[in-house]
């Protein structure tokens, strides 16, 4: 997973663009994360850097995590999450363990107790956005697998019901994996390849295109795009065709526009 920050989701509203558009748009509180922890090859065998979110009293900490943050020289968090680096190149642990985990690539490197902010982002560039989804608890089966149900009519008195889902002798059990009534929700959903609006550095705010998931007040995880790392994604002007330019008109488009209109009978 690429470096990225843990926020807050806030809840959906509505922006428009330089060109007038509206787009719906999700605010995520997004940091200000620290740095807690480098963990290197060398000593731990992979690659990761350890940040904490939302300053919490020392009363609510047991001393095992305490004294983890103090070693940090940061006050507690209430989250505290790691987010995986790609394997350094040539498999050279060394001097990456000591030259503070920088990201391949980006030239990055990294401090305990360093601060990360919104400004690791830029504005329209694309992120994976990471969470868990809304529990809806138990459910039945039309609503959690979609199931179109029995009769309506003839005396049917299985219209939202399992019905046989076995057989007497082969193979005379239920299939590992069948769609059944069960708990609806509370899955790790990752949406990728979000475009970020805005920011307002000052407030740490995110304003994501479209939906994340997860309840308001949840958290989530916001890291660079995996499938399209760097990919910054800026808004398109409106394109107008007039009638003198003809040529992105395709051979169908062009025949009906010259052919004659006849009179309606």
């Amino acid at each position: 997973m690429p470096i990225g920050l843990l926020g807050k989701k806030l809840g959906m509203t509505h922006v428009y663009d330089e060109y007038g558009r509206r787009q719906a748009v999700t605010a995520v509180q997004a940091g200000p994360c620290t740095v807690l922890q480098l963990r290197d090859p060398a000593r731990h065998k992979y690659r990761a850097i350890q940040v904490g979110f939302e300053s919490i009293k020392e009363s609510k900490v047991n001393k095992a995590r305490l004294g983890q943050f103090k070693k940090a020289g940061a006050s507690p968090f209430r989250y505290v999450k790691e987010f995986r680096l790609p394997a350094a190149p040539n498999n050279d642990q060394t001097g990456v363990a000591q030259a503070g985990l920088p990201t391949p690539g980006d030239g990055e490197q990294f401090k305990v107790g360093q601060q990360l902010t919104v400004d690791l982002f830029q504005d329209y560039e694309l992120v994976d956005v990471s969470g868990i989804s809304i529990g809806k608890g138990f459910q039945g089966g039309m609503k959690r697998w979609h199931w179109r149900g029995g009769g309506k009519t003839h005396g049917s008195t299985s219209h939202r019901r399992v019905g046989s889902i076995g057989s007497t002798t082969t193979p005379g059990r239920v299939w590992r994996g069948h769609h059944l009534p069960g708990h609806m929700g509370s899955d790790t959903v990752t949406v990728q390849n979000l475009r970020i609006v805005r920011r307002d550095l000052e407030h740490h705010l995110l304003l994501i295109e479209g939906s994340i998931p997860g309840p308001e007040e949840a958290l989530v995880m916001i890291s660079k795009s995996q499938k399209r790392p760097g990919v910054v994604k800026k808004p398109q002007a409106f394109q107008l065709v007039s009638d003198e330019d003809d040529e992105g008109l395709s051979k169908n488009a062009k025949a009906a526009k010259s052919k004659p209109k006849t009179a309606a009978k």
